[in-house]
């Protein structure tokens, strides 16, 4: 096992530095990469993800490239236009509702992403679950028009029954992403009228024959997402989106563009707005620029431990 600890570009989900484990097996390398406010027995299926890369292998693909949207952070308006205009991406997802900024300036970094898409682009935004019914019902509103239309707003509210809400208040498409992989049991989650569309990401769902699972049981277009992990974890989303059957949208995968660097050298970026799938993840043949502290590896090790031991392994 191998601990990094890789600096982000922006703060993300209140963290500045993403951390997580590579691990070796004889089917190569799987990434378990939860974040902090996940429990351990929350953590088990990203264990789970990463045994299955690096120690079983992931089903084959039924394509060999896969379209992606870019990903924009909170920022000013004038850096979302350079970040969209340097991707090469038709798709964006703006990340919405923080608490550094207002509904007026996320409507700013709307207007300006679509002045670097052009009309034909597409943009969808992210809440991560922010807002109440109410709030949700207003700032889709508003967030539409500076968008200039919306391909869809995932995860507005926190819940099922709020998302069913402002579904049946708002014209925009609504993806459930939240109340999938964190349901206590995915596979039974009711979205089907709640969202549109399902967001599905692949460390938390554990593995992709799970998310898999998941996307038949769901019975809603899929979008595979990344947890921002490094190029190794991000294999793993590609693979599910080169499995699914179908695949409608521009997946969440051109997610390195939010780190500093990468544990391998074969970086998983965009090329034009698509990435490849791979038979396996990457080698981490740059993983001592990102080691982590000895400090960061003994708490990291210390966890592992603990979800091994809550998945019985």
């Amino acid at each position: 096992m191998r601990v990094y600890a890789l600096p982000l570009k922006n703060r993300f989900r209140d963290i500045t530095v993403r951390e997580g484990v590579l691990l070796h097996g004889p089917t190569g390398w799987g990434e378990f990469c939860p974040f902090a406010d996940y429990s351990d027995i929350e953590s088990v299926p990203w264990l789970t993800s990463a045994l299955e890369a690096s120690e079983q292998g992931w089903p084959a693909a039924v394509r060999d490239r896969i379209e992606v949207n870019t990903t924009v952070p909170i920022v000013p308006p004038e850096r979302a236009y350079e970040l969209v205009r340097a991707s090469g991406c038709r798709t964006a997802k703006v990340k919405v509702a923080d608490k550094r900024a207002t509904l007026a300036e996320d409507c700013a970094r709307l207007e300006a992403v679509r002045d670097a898409l052009g009309p034909a682009g597409a943009i969808r935004v992210d809440a991560n679950a922010a807002w109440d019914v109410n709030t949700a019902v207003h700032a889709l509103g508003e967030l539409d028009r500076a968008a200039g239309g919306l391909e869809y707003a995932e995860q507005p509210c926190p819940t099922i029954d709020d998302l069913a809400a402002v579904r049946r208040r708002v014209s925009v498409r609504i993806a459930a992403d939240e109340s999938i992989r964190r349901a206590e049991d995915p596979l039974k989650v009711a979205v089907a009228g709640a969202a549109d569309i399902a967001v599905l990401k692949v460390a938390p769902l554990g593995g992709v024959r799970r998310a898999l699972e998941v996307a038949d049981a769901c019975g809603l277009p899929c979008v595979v997402s990344s947890a921002v992990e490094t190029s190794v974890g991000l294999a793993a989303g590609l693979a599910l989106a080169g499995a699914l059957p179908e695949l409608d949208f521009a997946c969440g995968l051109g997610t390195m563009s939010l780190l500093q660097g990468d544990v391998s050298t074969a970086t998983l970026s965009p090329v034009d707005g698509y990435l490849p799938v791979l038979p396996t993840a990457p080698e981490p043949d740059a993983f001592a620029s990102f080691a982590a502290s000895a400090e960061v590896t003994r708490a990291w090790q210390d966890r592992l431990g603990r979800v091994r031991s809550a998945a019985g392994r």
